[in-house]
């Protein structure tokens, strides 16, 4: 059998997300099942292993609104096992959240109903007018994109975690960014500085109300290339306690109007226990030595 390190827990969800800062870049290109950790920084001497995570389904529900997870979305890079927990490194050259748009379903004609805002004060007749001018014009397809908001040193593993189905095996800080050409290129839900926490288990969930707890799920764990790439199928992370909050710069210039519109068709800022995420993975991992003696 060959050597792999401890299985450690990785997701996408969601979600998409900011480019890696690792210091180094593999040099070599992976073949066969090893291809998968291509973008795992193997020459950074500190990476002791490489995660290679895919979300293939689930949900992300903020305030009013769920998204559906119908693309694949990766979440990859490298880890080192330490006393103090698991330091996770960024991937290199790639994304370690991988940009992945999730489209929302109705698109702009559901997500915003320009007679919802109601009032005859000169504010609610500018907006009304601007929601109208924007949102009915027939460009209404939105897409959801989940990007990682913070260093990706900020990630959180704890592989005990993950299979006991106990306590937080996946910390993710993200923002969600709504595409649409009039949506603008700013517009996000959350930010580097308000980012949305999620704390993932595989356990059950313990939400304030409304929401009720949920359970996840572990996985199974098996090998696979006579026992180089240890991978756990079935894992299902949840959490449905975390808050969002408001929309911000959407519409550019005009986001002033138009944060607003989006705040009040979301229900934003949506307190912890009225939001959802459900990332159903498929993880792979393996050493860095099996990579370097196996791998190239």
């Amino acid at each position: 059998m060959r050597r792999y390190g401890s299985l450690l827990l990785a997701v996408l969800a969601c979600t998409a997300v900011a480019a890696s800062m690792a210091a180094s870049a593999s040099a070599v290109t992976l073949k066969g099942d090893y291809a998968v950790f291509d973008n795992c920084p193997i020459t950074n001497e500190e990476v002791r292993g490489c995660i290679y995570s895919k979300t293939e389904s689930g949900e992300i529900k903020i305030g009013s609104t769920a998204v559906p997870i119908v693309k694949t979305q990766v979440l990859q890079g490298g880890f080192h096992i330490e006393t103090a927990g698991t330091r996770f490194f960024g991937a290199t050259p790639g994304e370690t959240l991988v940009k992945t748009p999730q489209k929302v379903p109705g698109g702009l004609l559901d997500l915003v109903k320009c007679n919802e805002i109601t009032g005859f004060g000169l504010l609610e007749i500018i907006e009304r007018g601007s929601c109208e001018l924007i949102f009915e014009n027939g460009t209404t397809g939105v897409n959801a994109v989940t990007e990682l908001a913070e260093a990706p040193s900020s990630i959180g593993l704890n592989e005990h975690n993950l299979f006991v189905e106990s306590g937080v095996a996946l910390k993710l800080p993200v923002k969600v960014k709504l595409e649409n050409s009039l949506l603008g290129s700013e517009c996000y839900i959350g930010s580097s500085s308000h980012p949305i926490v999620l704390n993932l288990t595989s356990g059950t969930t313990s939400p304030p109300l409304p929401n009720k707890p949920i359970k996840g799920k572990g996985g199974s764990l098996e090998t696979k290339d006579e026992g180089g790439i240890g991978f756990i199928k079935g894992t299902s992370l949840v959490d449905n306690a975390f808050a969002a909050p408001e929309a911000t710069g959407c519409g550019g210039i005009f986001s002033f109007l138009l944060d607003p519109i989006i705040d009040l068709k979301l229900a934003l800022p949506s307190a912890a226990g009225k939001n959802t995420a459900i990332l159903n993975n498929t993880i792979e991992q393996t050493s860095v030595g099996n990579i370097e003696e196996f791998g190239e």
